[in-house]
């Protein structure tokens, strides 16, 4: 299996480069691997390449919490240092240490 190389990490805050939200990296696809309806649901003229990696993210805005699926051209590293409140967070994460969150203790 071919490694691929990715941007972000486990555990990294990101945010989505045109839609106000942020999140933590929970997990990462090598390339697209949710449904053809999910991405057929992106209007065309927005709708990023399959080929190339995917993140999962607990993922907040202003008003909730959610689980978000991103491909990489859409995220940026984010640089405020807040913290992330999506409540699974806590669950998977030990304390933000700079721009990210390392693995909980009990999860290793």
């Amino acid at each position: 299996m071919m490694r691929v190389k990715t941007k972000f990490g486990i555990g990294q805050v990101v945010k989505h480069r045109t839609h106000p939200f942020r999140g933590v990296v929970d997990d990462i696809d090598p390339r697209f691997a949710n449904t053809e309806e999910w991405w057929q649901s992106i209007p065309e003229e927005q709708r990023p390449s399959k080929d190339q990696p995917y993140y999962h993210l607990f993922a907040e805005n202003e008003t909730s919490y959610y689980i978000a699926y991103v491909s990489e051209q859409n995220l940026l590293a984010d640089t405020t240092g807040e913290p992330v409140e999506h409540p699974e967070v806590a669950e998977m994460f030990g304390n933000m240490t700079g721009d990210h969150y390392p693995m909980s203790e009990t999860l290793h």
